[in-house]
């Protein structure tokens, strides 16, 4: 346990030094709250049900650093592990290469869930951020989200070759996704078009999943997204394990 806990923290300095990675998980959400929250503000409004840009806007931000961390990190941190053969030299040391997989993967759960915060926080602070539903089911939606986007990382990684490959097309999906689900402006804002195709991005339904338990729903009105993201982790999973290499 004691070197499991070595290696966690290594992965945590190793991820703090990608700069890619912590600006797209601890800085950008950000950025983007305080662009919008200076330009729109946080006054009740009733295109969202008396809420503000930035209470519509947290949920959403929240959706786009758990995609950062499953399109972006993960399979830029496993492509590279497998590209320079750490996992291969894993395979002849007490620490098996699924100890190394499970500590990079706290960390990049740790760092979500520190992005996260880290933007609530900020929004509470400079604009008076609204909450009314229940943290424990916002948590276990987040949780859910998370396994979800982990899951479909494990895909990009099991099939790209190197690190340079999978930031690359790591980017080119990740982009896209944020657009055009509603993680970086309010999908009431957008036309009928775009919301029509967000019906097919995963990440349309981790917005949706948040934005709802952040208002209050119950998941008895939440039950077609977060079913929709579980049987996107099964399937995920079960590719995963098909795709992935160690070597």
């Amino acid at each position: 346990m004691k070197s499991f806990w070595k290696l966690t923290w290594m992965e945590m300095k190793l991820f703090m030094r990608e700069p890619q990675a912590a600006f797209f998980t601890l800085v950008f959400p950000l950025i983007l709250l305080f662009v919008f929250g200076s330009i729109y503000g946080n006054k009740p409004s009733p295109l969202f049900g008396g809420f503000g840009n930035v209470d519509v806007s947290v949920p959403s931000y929240t959706g786009l650093i758990i995609a950062t961390s499953g399109l972006i990190s993960i399979p830029v941190i496993i492509s590279t592990y497998r590209e320079t053969g750490i996992l291969r030299r894993f395979k002849v040391t007490p620490l098996r290469p699924l100890s190394l997989l499970t500590a990079a993967l706290d960390v990049i759960f740790f760092m979500t869930a520190l992005g996260m915060a880290l933007l609530i926080l900020a929004a509470d602070i400079f604009y008076g951020l609204r909450f009314s539903g229940s943290p424990l089911n916002f948590g276990l939606g987040f949780i859910l989200s998370c396994l979800s986007f982990f899951s479909l990382g494990f895909i990009l990684a099991g099939f790209l070759p190197t690190a340079r490959t999978a930031q690359i097309i790591g980017m080119a999906i990740f982009f896209p996704m944020i657009f055009l689900s509603g993680a970086t402006l309010p999908m009431e804002m957008m036309p009928d078009n775009i919301q029509f195709i967000s019906r097919f991005i995963p990440l349309t339904y981790v917005v949706n999943l948040l934005k709802g338990f952040w208002f209050g729903n119950t998941w008895a009105q939440q039950w077609p997204n977060a079913a929709v993201l579980f049987g996107l982790m099964i399937v995920f999973l079960i590719i995963s394990v098909k795709v992935f290499r160690w070597e």
